[in-house]
């Protein structure tokens, strides 16, 4: 039973992982192509280069929540001491730059709407 949910947990770490890279890859395919047709050809892109900013920073972000819960599942199967410490530092590097990444977004989104 044990081994079993050890391969399920290495099967999930796996999905996770690369449904992360996915959502980073997509994103950033996406926030390129954005900027190409509406920017390289335009002197005035602004407002479009922030919201290729935005967008890009949104598929960061939640590429990086998978990323944390690909580690604590990765983690959850019999954790030594040293396991526990590298996951509380992978999460907390990840999670403060979620954090400023979230807070450049929301800087950017009241830009925009002021002006």
């Amino acid at each position: 039973m044990q081994e079993m949910i050890v391969t399920l947990a290495h099967y999930a770490t796996l999905f996770l992982e690369s449904l992360a890279v996915l959502i980073i890859v997509c994103g950033s395919v996406r926030a390129l192509y954005l900027y190409v047709s509406h920017c390289a050809f335009s002197r005035r892109c602004l407002n479009e280069f922030t919201q290729t900013r935005l967008r890009l920073g949104h598929s960061l972000s939640l590429g990086l929540e998978f990323l944390i819960g690909a580690d604590i599942v990765k983690s959850a199967i019999s954790p030594t001491w040293q396991d526990l410490g590298k996951l509380a530092a992978i999460v907390a590097i990840r999670s403060v730059i979620n954090f400023l990444l979230l807070w450049e977004m929301k800087e950017t989104e009241k830009e925009v709407l002021t002006g």
